[in-house]
Formats: structure tokens, sequence, C-alpha cells
């Protein structure tokens, strides 16, 4: 079968899972054309990523002028489904996070989409996010174009899923999919009880390429690694504060961030102010070959999230035979268990955080090899990507034919 998916950028170096799922796809027959908004000039550190660019077509690309002309051509020549459609985008402004003015332009993306949808025979497509780009596939759908389905993620829909006109959103869809237990619980909330069924849990998933070969022992350095963007939610400030609790309590510890963002500044200024410089080193944004490094070469993966869905990250310490320290939040205790896979701790408290890291540095080395092996067995019966893209493969043909 053919189908699309449509990104609001794409390829991106957190999106690493949209890339992974997109070849699972196509390697069960699935032709996958690929949409985004924006993505074409940036610089990506994976070779993979870089591959995926020339595949990708971009809305933007072609400037407002090239949306304006799309917009004018289904307006001549396809006025009432247009008309309908500029009527659902108004009410997609009314009191929304975004102006109206904004709700106007996926519109007009909504057109262009829907021009190239219908020239491809694409007869389902598929967003990642209940945002922007669920609203632009809804309404190129509105305009006449195929059905969509569209991936939850988190926090984001949850925090404003009225703002967000989620559930609109879902009850056009032909199908939804969450990507944990609990993050299905949340969209039952602004769904009616008789469409609750309309919700699927596909996990995102880990490839063999990222884990395959013989799994290294946990090494006895007294390294901790937190992988992923440095903002708020992801709390790696709290982490530093932990880390000078350790040190006062003369726990050595070496603290790795893989990741850049819009704190590091912060976080360098507060790696400073408890003159943590020689424990702490920020790598910026890495290749998935250098986080897999990184991860390896780390007693566990710490990830003191306040808000999440489920890490992608925390799936690939796990395949690696590494324990995770994470907050009981989200879909994360669904894959973390206490005693068994790692450690959890309350979000938000910095000295359960240094609780848990000395816990950990202090572990036998028996006690987190086995720690590691069960956390590799739960993820791969949890989260291998092809048995993920199966699902969602037999959810495309089942619901591809419906009007």
């Amino acid at each position: 079968m053919r189908a699309a998916y449509f990104v609001n950028q794409y390829p991106k170096v957190s999106h690493s899972f949209i890339r992974r799922e997109i070849l699972a796809l196509e390697r069960q027959g699935v032709q996958v054309q690929r949409y985004a908004l924006r993505g074409w000039g940036d610089a990506v550190a994976d070779p993979e990523d870089a591959a995926e660019q020339p595949r990708t077509r971009y809305l933007l690309r072609g400037g407002l002028m090239g949306l304006a002309r799309a917009s004018v051509r289904v307006a001549m020549t396809r006025p009432r489904h247009w008309g309908r459609a500029f009527m659902l985008a108004l009410r997609m402004g009314w009191r929304a996070d975004r102006p109206l003015p904004l709700h106007l332009v996926y519109l007009a993306e909504a057109c262009q989409l829907y021009l190239w949808l219908v020239d491809a025979g694409v007869r389902h497509v598929h967003a990642h996010f209940g945002t922007n780009s669920a609203e632009v596939v809804m309404l190129a759908h509105a305009l006449g174009g195929p059905g969509y389905s569209f991936t939850v993620h988190g926090p984001e829909e949850f925090d404003k899923p009225q703002a967000l006109h989620l559930g609109e959103k879902m009850q056009r869809a032909r199908f939804v999919v969450a990507i944990s237990s609990f993050g299905r619980s949340q969209l039952y909330r602004w769904l009616p009880v008789a469409e609750w069924s309309k919700v699927q849990v596909v996990h995102c998933g880990v490839d063999q390429a990222f884990y395959q070969g013989a799994t290294q022992p946990v090494p006895l350095t007294a390294r901790l690694v937190c992988v992923g963007r440095l903002c708020e939610q992801k709390g790696q400030l709290l982490l530093v504060q932990a880390l000078a609790l350790l040190k006062a309590r003369g726990v050595g510890c070496e603290l790795v961030l893989a990741g850049d963002g819009e704190m590091r500044g912060v976080v360098e200024a507060e790696v400073a102010r408890l003159a943590l410089q020689a424990q702490v080193r920020i790598t910026g944004w890495i290749a998935s070959a250098q986080v897999r490094e990184e991860l390896l070469a780390a007693r566990a993966l710490v990830l003191p999230s306040f808000a999440e869905g489920l890490p992608v990250v925390i799936m690939e310490a796990m395949a690696l035979c590494r324990p995770v320290l994470s907050t009981y939040v989200a879909g994360i205790p669904e894959l973390v268990q206490p005693g068994r896979t790692g450690w959890l701790f309350p979000p938000g408290d910095v000295g359960a955080l240094a609780d848990a890291m000395q816990a950990c540095l202090a572990a036998p080395p028996g006690e987190l090899q086995a720690m590691g092996d069960a956390a590799r067995e739960r993820v791969l019966k949890r989260h291998d990507v092809d048995a993920e893209a199966a699902k969602l493969h037999a959810l495309f043909a089942r619901y591809a034919g419906q009007r």
C-alpha cells in the first residue's frame, strides 16, 4: 500500500524514532511518501537523517507564494471543499494556543499537501504529534484528501488539549496512536466513550542496528549519562545540583550531558557556580552511533524529567543493558521497574535524585549487570521497532479503504 507521513520538521536530531518507524514500515512493503514543513537545509549529525532529506518534500520550500498558489488552485477547482476547510480552520483558531492568522497559513499548507497527496495516489496519511502537523492533515482531509491518523507523544498535547482542539482532531481521524498506556488514558479524556476504541497503543521502537552485536558489561567507572535536549522539562539543572550533593557527601561521579538546547548556557553557569567543571561534560548534539557509545561507556542512564511521553533514549539504554534512573512521570513506570531494571524517584526532588544516583554508584557489578540484562529483555519484548511497525501497517491496511 502507499501511505504518507507528515511531520512539522523532518529529519530532526530528536526525532530519530520517526525515521526508524518509517524505515520499518518500508521493510514490510509499505510505500511511504515523506512530507514535512521544514528541515531541508538543516545540519544533521546522523548520516541516516542526512539520507532522509532528499527523500522528503517540504511544503515551505516554495515560500509563501508557493502556498498561496496552491491555495488559489484548490479554491478554484474545489470551492465547496475549500469553503468547508476554511470554516474548519476558523474554528480551530478560536481560543487556540496560536493566533488565527497562523491557522489560515495551516490551511494554505494543507492545500499544497492535498495536491501532492492526490498526485502521489496516497490512500492514508499519518502525522506525528497532535499539534499543527495533525491540524494540517485534518484540513487536507477536509479538502477531499485521504483519511488521516496521528501519533500523540506528549507532554505538550496533554498540557493544552483544549487549546489544540485535540478532541476534534481525534474525532475526525481514522484512528489515533498513543505511545503508552498512560498516553491512551489521557486521550480517552477528550473522546466520547463510544470512540475509545479508535485509540491504539503503538510503542516507539529500537532497531537491531542500534543494539546488535555482543553486549558490553556494565563498566565499573563512576559515570552516568543523561541524553536529551537541554531544557526545563528534562531536569538537567536539578541533575547538576544533585551531583553537587554527591560531591558534598564524598561520592565521586562523572556526569555526561549528551545533547544541546536552549538551556545550555544556564546549565553551564550552574556547573561553574557549583565548581563541577571537572565532573561534567556537555557533548552537544551527537549522532545515534555516538549516543550508543556514550550509553555503553556509562554505568547507567539518568533522566530526571518533569514531563514526558515515554523517552526513546530510555529504550535505547535498556536495549544496551544499561539500568535507568528516572522519574515517576507519564509512561516511564511502564518500562522502568524499580529494583529490577533501575530506579524511580519523584520529579523535582533533588535529594531523591541524589539518593538514586548514589545507590546506583554503590551497587555491586553483579547487581548492575542483572538489572541491565533484565532491562534488555523487557525493552526488546515491548519496543521492537519492526513489531510495532507491524501494528501500524495493520491499522493502515484496515482503515485505508474508508472514505
